[in-house]
């Protein structure tokens, strides 16, 4: 199966959410969005992000030297 994404393209999105992460621009901000600092929804959105990226990486560069195949084991 082709990968779906370049891994170049899911490693510059480490370095982008790298930069992202410490969001300066809402430190200071005290809007509220459905009744929650504008911060706090930020970060929730930075981790819906990540964790989207981290599966990506997981099913498109993960690297094939690393998975071993053992035999399975049969029990008596």
């Amino acid at each position: 199966m082709k990968n779906a994404f370049p891994k170049w393209t899911l490693y510059a999105g480490l370095v982008v959410l790298y930069l992202l992460h410490n969001d300066l621009w809402y430190w200071n901000d005290a809007t509220l969005v459905f009744g929650l600092p504008i911060g706090l929804l930020y970060h929730f959105g930075f981790c819906v992000a990540a964790s989207l990226l981290l599966f990506l990486l997981v099913t498109y560069a993960w690297p094939k030297h690393l998975e071993v195949d053992t035999p399975e084991e049969t029990t008596r």
